[in-house]
């Protein structure tokens, strides 16, 4: 259960290290965005700010729609995006609240399933399925997206996600019922703030590199925290197993070494499903091994 604990420990830190933030940062507002307050990677880019979400799109050619996790920038799929922009229109999403983005619609109720229905509705604008690309919670709303709003979906790519986040908590027996508890816990952690040293000691865990370190640690400190709470709580009791089997749009999972158990398990009724090991890394795959994150991202595009 080691590298169970490792995993919790490093995602729990994004909630609890943003809502030590929140005296410094203060509530972000609710009013919408501007372009000029919506972080974007590309300079030529074009903007798209809904209520749950903002897109960034580049490129042209067949969509691509790539989604960060949890209190995680789009900058997350910079160099997948860079790489691919000459023959797709990439969709860059980043969720409101998260990296200094206003939380607007988010500021309030639900997050999980209202960002996935605010990313179908963006969907349904590109006349024609696309391919989606989802990292951590992007990959859950991913999951999420393939069993409500299948037509708008061609193929799914998840990196390092579980269709129930609850059996890195509780171990593979886990029920919604029996992390719930946990769950409302963590979302109702107090503003305790830790030393950038602490941030950056857990912050290790996720990714290998220094300035990838600093990266993560950073994007969880701009980011909301009454937003990552509510996200994170109802990632750990969305429960999309049952749904799987029933799931027929192709779907690749990557995955680091230490969860090679639960994603055999997690996935073991989800029809065609191809599942990708990749040793050596944490859980941010495309900064630990970018080659081989490469190499399996052009293997899913060949897919059909």
């Amino acid at each position: 259960m080691r590298h169970h604990i490792r995993y919790l420990t490093a995602a729990g830190l994004m909630v609890t290290q943003a809502m030590a933030s929140s005296s410094a940062l203060g509530q972000q507002p609710v009013a919408a965005a501007s372009t000029d307050a919506t972080p974007r990677v590309f300079a030529d880019s074009r903007l798209v700010v809904r209520d749950r979400i903002s897109i960034e799109v580049v490129g042209r050619g067949p969509d691509i729609v790539m989604i960060p996790g949890l209190a995680s920038s789009r900058e997350t799929w910079r160099a997948t995006a860079e790489r691919l922009r000459a023959n797709y229109r990439i969709h860059l999403v980043q969720v409101a609240g998260f990296v200094g983005e206003p939380a607007r619609g988010n500021a309030t109720g639900e997050v999980f399933a209202p960002v996935v229905t605010d990313i179908a509705a963006y969907l349904a604008t590109l006349g024609k399925p696309a391919t989606v690309m989802g990292h951590s919670l992007g990959g859950t709303f991913g999951l999420d997206l393939v069993q409500r709003h299948p037509k708008l979906v061609s193929r799914l790519l998840v990196v390092d996600a579980l269709p129930f986040f609850g059996v890195v908590m509780a171990g593979p027996a886990a029920t919604v019922d029996t992390v719930r508890p946990m769950a409302d816990a963590m979302s109702r952690a107090p503003a305790t703030r830790m030393s950038d040293a602490q941030t950056r000691t857990m912050m290790a865990q996720m990714a290998t590199a220094p300035a990838d370190v600093d990266r993560i640690s950073g994007w969880s400190r701009l980011s909301d925290p009454a937003v990552i709470g509510k996200a994170m709580r109802e990632d750990m009791l969305a429960d999309l197993r049952p749904g799987l089997p029933a799931v027929r749009t192709p779907v690749t999972v990557l995955y680091e070494t230490p969860l090679a158990s639960l994603m055999t398990a997690g996935y073991a009724t989800l029809p065609g499903s191809r599942l990708v090991e990749v040793p050596q890394a944490k859980h941010f795959i495309m900064y630990d091994q970018p080659a081989r994150f490469a190499a399996e991202v052009d293997a899913f595009l060949k897919r059909q």
